[in-house]
């Protein structure tokens, strides 16, 4: 394991590091269905983003990498074969000091999804692997016996945060940002975010809500400061017929948002295969939400994948819609967004088109998910669906003719 250790090292190079995810792990326990969850909205400064699925490991798996990152050398989220999944956000307050170049924490997740069932595996690999590990970080977990766990880690300790503990989760789930509560709290990160974020968890945790859809439509696309409680719902322009612009810092969503994934796991008596990894390649704010589900006949949604170009299509279309929230690209024109292409009173504003395209995905995958859940998967269903989203995907995103008879 050294050995591959090191060689993971000499393989890095140069890429996007990340700024500031919003993450999340909910146990089964506090889930409207019983499925734990684990959940990572990515932000950093590659926003290109791809999804990979990989069988170079004891394991086959899948997840986000980097559009530049040709082979796939870092995993920033996924989940492999035995429904075991990890992500991670940056810690900026467990280090007291950096011993070397931090941040590789995409290699751990990849070894970890190469060679690990449980949170148990997961805590063996992380006492073995020679130190210092270089990470800062709190890595998320879940498994398919229930498990579900944050792991604090920096160059030499973890410390593990256990979401079937209600001292620790008494509604089942637990929020990190940019800091660990393990850490320096003087140094903490992301703070204004994890403000925004827990009365959204604790409310729906109240109320039997907490599930994929909730994470995906709600927390990743909250429009509402968690410290100035500014609402840009109460702002919003009437049409979109003239510019309005809003300050839009420290948000859930942001201008370096690139992607979001929520792995939903698996019961007990459940196959491993059904595990779902509901994916947003891009802005969240200007793309939705399609499914995948790791399969040996290697059926992903096309768009999903780098074309010839190394990028997603459906990530680039993103972006490319994105120009029009951020059309400032000079100075601190990133901190300031375009309410009137974002959201209007009169329902025309980009994230408001995009979600009945979206609920159609949601509502065929839920269906597909219930028939599979009860009669078994059929890879001939799967090969069927990747070719339905593709084609509507391809109808409402493309910059073709009919992108701009839908938008």
């Amino acid at each position: 394991m050294k050995r591959l250790y090191f060689i993971y090292l000499l393989l890095f190079v140069l890429s996007g590091h990340a700024i500031a995810c919003t993450t999340a792990i909910i146990s089964g326990k506090g889930t409207i269905d019983g499925r734990p969850l684990l959940y990572k909205h990515r932000d950093t400064s590659a926003l290109q983003n791809k999804l990979m699925a990989f069988s170079d490991g004891k394991y086959n798996y899948i997840g986000i990498v980097n559009s530049t990152d040709k082979t796939g050398k870092e995993v920033w989220g996924g989940y492999n074969s035995t429904g075991f999944a990890i992500m991670n956000s940056a810690s900026y307050n467990l280090n007291e000091k950096e011993v070397g170049p931090e941040e590789r924490e995409g290699i751990i997740i990849k070894m970890a999804l190469q060679q690990c069932a449980t949170l148990a595996d997961f805590e063996k690999m992380l006492e073995t692997l020679p130190k210092p590990l270089y990470v800062n970080a709190n890595f998320g977990v879940i498994d398919a016996q229930g498990g579900a766990a944050y792991y604090e880690t920096g160059d030499y300790t973890f410390k593990k945060y256990d979401a079937n503990d209600p001292s620790i989760a008494p509604m089942g789930y637990i929020i990190r940002t940019n800091y660990s509560f393990s850490g320096d709290r003087a140094r903490d990160k992301g703070l204004s975010r994890y403000q925004a974020a827990e009365p959204l968890f604790y409310n729906a945790a109240l109320s039997g809500s907490l599930s994929y859809r909730f994470l995906l439509q709600d927390v990743s696309r909250h429009l509402t400061h968690g410290l100035t409680g500014t609402n840009l719902y109460d702002i919003m322009p009437q049409d979109t017929s003239k510019t309005v612009f809003a300050a839009f810092r420290d948000y859930i969503p942001r201008y370096s948002t690139s992607s979001v994934i929520v792995v939903q796991g698996v019961k007990k008596a459940e196959p491993a295969s059904l595990t779902t990894m509901w994916t947003i390649l891009g802005s969240p704010l200007t793309t939705v939400v399609v499914p995948v589900w790791l399969n040996k006949d290697n059926w992903y949604p096309s768009t999903m994948l780098a074309d010839e170009t190394g990028n997603a299509k459906l990530c680039d279309w993103s972006l490319k819609l994105k120009k029009q929230l951020f059309p400032i690209d000079r100075g601190e024109g990133n901190d300031y967004i375009n309410l009137a292409a974002l959201i209007t009173a009169d329902g025309n504003g980009i994230l408001q088109k995009i979600k009945p395209i979206e609920n159609q995905i949601l509502n065929k995958s839920d269906s597909l998910l219930n028939h599979w859940r009860k009669d078994g998967y059929n890879p001939a269903e799967l090969k069927e669906f990747c070719k339905w989203v593709d084609n509507l995907i391809q109808q409402y995103y493309s910059f073709s003719p009919s992108f701009s008879s839908s938008f």
